[in-house]
């Protein structure tokens, strides 16, 4: 029997959420901190990395890479956080993902993948330095 979660823990997972597509880094770390798990997912299985990168927030990528936060755990669709800041064009974003670790190979598609599906010659070029 599956139990309900609880409102309280709803609601707080549903504020932290709301807090990496807004891109509020300090916000984000003080809760990560407080023992929110830093690689916490939503229902698609998109991480708090993937919502801040997704939405451009270099700084909250950053503060969650930095507590521990995986840079290349994918959603339930095999997106990572470096191809969803690829197809972005964030390219801070991208910098930031790589700096934490991120993989350009990892993912389907994979963030060399999507560049090159955009013709991004600059990112290829970034990917291959790696």
């Amino acid at each position: 029997m599956s139990e309900t979660p609880d409102p309280e823990v709803v609601e707080l997972a549903s504020k932290v959420f709301d807090l990496a597509r807004a891109g509020d880094a300090a916000a984000l770390a003080a809760y990560v901190d407080a023992g929110v798990p830093a690689d916490l997912t939503n229902d698609r299985g998109d991480t708090l990395v993937m919502l801040a990168a997704y939405h451009g927030h270099a700084a909250a990528v950053t503060a969650l890479l930095e507590r521990g936060a995986d840079a290349d755990r994918a959603n339930d669709r095999g997106q990572t956080p470096l191809a969803g800041a690829v197809f972005k064009g964030e390219e801070a974003v991208i910098r930031a993902l790589l700096a934490g670790g991120a993989n350009p190979e990892s993912g389907t598609p994979s963030a060399v993948d999507t560049a090159r599906m955009f013709g991004k010659a600059e990112l290829l070029e970034l990917f291959a330095t790696r």
